[in-house]
C-alpha cells in the first residue's frame, strides 16, 4: 500500500497531477479544493495518498491532511459513493465542512456537490453521523508528521514550497471534543456543537470553543 508521496510535480491537469520520485511517476488524483492548494509545476508536493485496487483499475488518491484521508476512505464506504462522488464532497466542502455537515446532520450542504443527489447525501448523514467525532479528533498534515526536511530527503535539488491553504483549527476541535467527553457529554452531541461552534468562528481557539459548544449543548427554556 502507498500511504504518502513525496517527489516534484511533473505536470498538472484539473483533476490529477503526475509526481517524480527518483525518475519514478505517479499519477495522483485530488479533490478541486486540494489541486488548488498544491504548487505549480518543478516544485517538490508531499501528500496522503490512497491506493486503490480493482480487477481493471489501480488509481491513487492524494489528500493535504490526515482528516481529508479518512473522510475519503469513510464517503467511499458509503453505498452508492465511488471515488469521483467522494472528491466532489471533499472538493464543494473540504475536510471540516465534511465533518461539521456530517456532524450537523446537514444533508444539504453534502447535497451541493456535484453529481451527489438527495439520497445520496442523506444516506452520508446517516451511515457516518457517529463516525464524524473521531474523524474530527483527527489532526495532522503530512509536514507536522513527518517533517519539511523529508521532502528535500527524497529527491535531489528540492524547490521551496509554497505555503498550503490554512484549515480551521482542527487541533482546537479535537482538544474541545475531548473536554467535553470529559464532561460527560455523548460524542454525537459533542461532536454536532463543537462543528456548529467552530462553523460560526473558525478562528475560535480552544477555550471558545468549549464556551461556544457549552452555550449550544445548555438546556433551552
Amino acid at each position: 500500500m502507498i500511504g504518502k508521496i513525496t517527489g516534484r510535480i511533473d505536470y498538472r491537469a484539473p483533476d490529477h497531477l503526475l509526481i517524480d520520485v527518483r525518475g519514478v511517476g505517479y499519477l495522483v488524483y485530488c479533490s478541486e479544493r486540494t489541486m488548488a492548494g498544491l504548487p505549480g509545476v518543478g516544485e517538490v508536493v508531499a501528500l496522503f495518498t490512497e491506493l486503490v485496487v480493482r480487477e481493471d483499475l489501480m488509481q491513487l488518491f492524494g489528500f493535504q491532511t490526515l482528516v481529508e484521508k479518512e473522510w475519503h476512505r469513510l464517503l467511499t464506504s458509503v453505498q452508492g459513493v465511488g471515488a469521483k462522488a467522494s472528491l466532489a464532497i471533499l472538493g464543494a466542502l473540504g475536510p471540516e465542512g465534511v465533518s461539521r455537515a456530517i456532524a450537523l446532520g446537514d444533508w444539504n450542504s453534502i447535497k451541493v456537490a456535484k453529481g451527489v443527489g438527495p439520497k445520496i447525501a442523506q444516506r452520508v448523514v446517516l451511515d457516518l453521523k457517529e463516525k464524524a467525532p473521531g474523524v474530527m479528533a483527527m489532526t495532522g498534515t503530512l509536514a507536522e508528521a513527518h517533517g519539511e526536511v523529508e521532502a528535500a530527503s527524497v529527491i535531489e535539488d528540492p524547490r521551496p514550497k509554497r505555503p498550503s491553504v490554512n484549515a480551521p483549527n482542527q487541533s482546537a476541535q479535537s482538544e474541545a471534543l475531548s473536554a467535553l467527553g470529559n464532561l460527560g457529554y455523548g460524542p454525537g452531541d459533542a461532536a454536532g456543537a463543537v462543528a456548529q461552534a467552530a462553523g460560526e468562528n473558525p478562528d475560535a481557539d480552544t477555550p471558545a470553543l468549549i464556551r461556544a459548544s457549552l452555550k449550544l449543548l445548555a438546556p433551552k427554556g
